[in-house]
């Protein structure tokens, strides 16, 4: 038996992922999709910050995204729009500006895509810095605690990390697909 290279192993299964299944799912997506929402307007979304649609929303810029504290049950439904920005957000630049020194990110500094364009260039810019800083990790690296920032991953090894963030984006990446197969059979 060979030595099992555990980076190689988790770095390829997010790369096959973004790049035969995720990223191709997305392409050609329209604002009018961006923004679908199937429930007839309670959906948490992206939406210019002069529309006041939930009591708690965040954001820098002119548009916001909608969230609650603490998150009510059920989960609200979300948009494409939404689920965008909490993997752009959330999942990928406030973790790269913890570990790779990316640009500071929050919910509540973020500048939200108002288009699908702008979303998906967003996702690809986080997704790259992202990837490139795990590439960077040696194998010390990958087995030493993500730190406090981490919350409940904080004493665990990064390479826990990166496998969680793998299932984030094929997890919210499914959704995603989803959703648009969903708008596309309602049409």
């Amino acid at each position: 038996m060979t030595d099992l290279d555990v980076d190689a192993c988790a770095t390829d299964q997010i790369e096959w992922h973004w790049t035969h299944q995720l990223r191709p799912r997305l392409a050609g997506l329209t604002d009018e999709e961006y923004f679908f929402d199937p429930t007839g307007g309670s959906a948490w979304t992206v939406h210019p910050r002069t529309e006041r649609r939930t009591p708690m929303q965040a954001g820098s810029g002119p548009f916001v995204v909608d969230f609650a504290l603490p998150e009510p049950v059920p989960a609200p439904f979300t948009t494409i729009a939404w689920r965008l920005a909490h993997l752009v957000v959330g999942i990928l630049a406030v973790r790269s500006h913890g570990h790779f020194g990316g640009p500071e990110a929050s919910y509540e500094s973020w500048a939200y895509a108002g288009t699908a364009d702008e979303a998906l260039a967003q996702l690809d810019r986080e997704f790259a810095r992202w990837s490139t800083g795990v590439h960077s990790l040696s194998e010390a690296d990958l087995a030493r605690p993500c730190g406090p920032a981490e919350g409940p991953y904080a004493d665990l090894p990064m390479l826990v990390l990166v496998l969680h963030i793998n299932r984030e984006l094929i997890h919210h990446g499914a959704e995603l697909a989803l959703l648009r197969d969903l708008y596309a059979h309602t049409r």
